[in-house]
């Protein structure tokens, strides 16, 4: 049997007086891409702090893997537009040699752009960049955090893709940060919804279909694998405008 990456057992955070993190256990596995969800001020920053080993917990443990390597990449990166680096040589600055930092990219889809200012990247190239710098290291646990952050939707759906890809080829776990509901239930092996204390967790329709998720973010949100131009019932049954089920009218979640 496969060995935890990390595992957390019965943590605890404040800051101050104020609770952020209540009584949190949980494994994050080789292989299994884990997507975290939650609203603003769930804690979900704060964990993946812990995770990564920036914060400890008032109490209960956070424990690593005797091999665990992390490969991070940020919500988001500011970089001095006056400031002449190409998208390699930004990658360069992990300390890692040319070759490695062309190899990433080429992982990743845009070896075209090494030579590019890295300020001259789209959205979605720039996501990808810093994807590339987080696997450097061929790492066996990612943490993303909103990886599609500034991409457009066909964008996203190739970034959770590659996410996939690479998990598969580097064998390594992933812990991905995300409120992109739709588009990353498809695309991931376990979801863990945060508020604080981990209200539910398991796959991802699974997750989907439980009161505590619904009671946070709605039944609308409560999608899987498939764009909407209509709602359900709390039955999976498809309502007008009027909130009136439709006869003969269904959804696939398939």
């Amino acid at each position: 049997m496969t060995s935890p990456l990390i595992t957390l057992d019965k943590v605890n955070m404040a800051f101050g007086q104020r609770p952020v993190l209540q009584n949190i256990s949980m494994q994050l596995m080789q292989g299994e891409i884990t997507t975290l969800i939650g609203p603003n001020g769930a804690g979900k920053s704060t964990l993946v702090k812990l995770i990564l080993g920036l914060l400890s917990p008032d109490s209960g443990s956070v424990t690593p893997g005797s091999q665990l390597n992390i490969g991070y990449m940020p919500q988001k990166i500011s970089i001095d537009p006056s400031l002449p680096i190409s998208t390699c040589r930004f990658l360069q600055l992990a300390n890692t040699s040319h070759m490695d930092c062309h190899q990433a990219l080429k992982m990743v889809g845009i070896s075209h752009l090494a030579k590019s200012p890295i300020q001259n990247l789209s959205g979605g190239e720039l996501q990808r960049a810093l994807l590339a710098r987080a696997i450097l290291r061929k790492p066996n646990f990612l943490v993303l955090d909103e990886p599609v952050q500034g991409v457009d939707v066909t964008g996203q759906n190739a970034l959770y893709k590659m996410i996939g890809e690479l998990s598969k080829s580097l064998d390594c776990g992933v812990l991905m940060v995300s409120h992109d509901l739709h588009l990353v239930m498809s695309a991931t092996d376990k979801v863990i919804c945060l508020n604080q204390h981990i209200c539910c967790q398991g796959h991802p329709e699974q997750v989907t279909q439980d009161p505590a998720y619904i009671d946070i973010f709605g039944q609308t949100t409560a999608i899987y694998t498939h764009q909407h131009d209509h709602q359900h019932s709390i039955h999976g049954e498809v309502l007008d405008d009027q909130g009136v089920h439709q006869h003969g009218e269904g959804c696939n979640h398939g």
